[in-house]
């Protein structure tokens, strides 16, 4: 080996790419554990909930009321989504088979797709949109006003009495607005595909019955089950843990939305591979 060779291996490492590699290593390792950090918080959350759920009594007035907060106030938002979804579906869908002839299944086709993903993720979304923003704004704002401290100073349990009937109530409401936003997709689909294919209401209802089974609509529902618990978990998550006053609960409110849609799309995938099994 030759000193100049000798020479290049003895000078040492730049400092301002040691400088570099070691503010990326923290910064990822910053963004891993603080993920890890989320997701242990919210499923600690959601162990907590299923525990009050059978110590605490539940407020069976609290929680019709927040079925009408939740569910009744949500379907008119759910339903406009579903309806349009269905139409823009069908006339695209119309467009492009009547290249080959086959605009008369366009029913098949929106069925099956409103069914089993577009009206749950929607409906989904629109349930993350406004009531889990809704709701972290609302528990945020009883937190940075110490309401949630006074409920602790008095006995009480936060868990019990906001966040269990909460995403109780979401995870039952999501399902049936679902099937609700799922059948008025489909109609939507309905007057599109009569006007612009030339077909009649009892044909499209047919190709519907022939081409969805009951495992397309019960895999379709069911995960709304767990984007319900999802979108309640984390807005109720949020709320808690709400700091720096009225600009804490906005921040609140805009990562309820982000995390929450985020974690929809996330799930769907694999909730469809799991249900894809049975």
């Amino acid at each position: 080996m030759t000193d100049k060779n000798k020479q290049n291996l003895e000078e040492p490492q730049d400092p301002t790419v040691q400088e570099s590699i070691q503010k990326i290593l923290q910064r990822w390792g910053s963004v891993i554990w603080d993920f890890a950090d989320y997701l242990g918080g919210v499923a600690l959350l959601g162990v907590r909930n299923f525990q009050a759920l059978f110590v605490y009594p539940l407020d069976f007035r609290y929680v019709v009321k927040q079925v009408y907060e939740i569910g009744v106030k949500s379907f008119t938002l759910t339903s406009l989504v579903a309806i349009f979804t269905g139409m823009v579906m069908a006339l695209q869908l119309i467009v492009g088979l009547k290249r080959f002839g086959l605009e008369l299944y366009t029913g098949q086709i929106v069925g099956v797709a409103i069914t089993r993903e577009l009206g749950p993720v929607l409906t989904a979304l629109m349930m993350a949109s406004r009531v889990g923003s809704g709701i972290a704004a609302e528990i945020g704002s009883m937190e940075v006003s110490e309401q949630i401290l006074a409920i602790r100073a008095m006995g009480g349990s936060p868990i019990a009495k906001l966040v269990v009937p909460r995403i109780l109530v979401t995870m039952i409401v999501t399902p049936i607005l679902t099937v609700m936003a799922i059948i008025i997709g489909i109609i939507g689909g309905m007057i599109v595909t009569m006007s612009e294919a030339g077909i009649t209401s009892r044909f499209y209802f047919d190709q519907i019955k022939s081409t969805i089974q009951v495992y397309d609509f019960l895999s379709g529902v069911g995960k709304t089950v767990f984007f319900g618990f999802f979108i309640g978990a984390i807005a109720c998550y949020q709320g808690l843990n709400t700091t720096k006053g009225t600009k804490g609960v906005g921040d609140a409110t805009t990562k309820t939305v982000v995390i929450c849609s985020i974690v929809i799309f996330i799930s769907d995938f694999f909730l469809t591979k799991l249900f894809l099994l049975f």
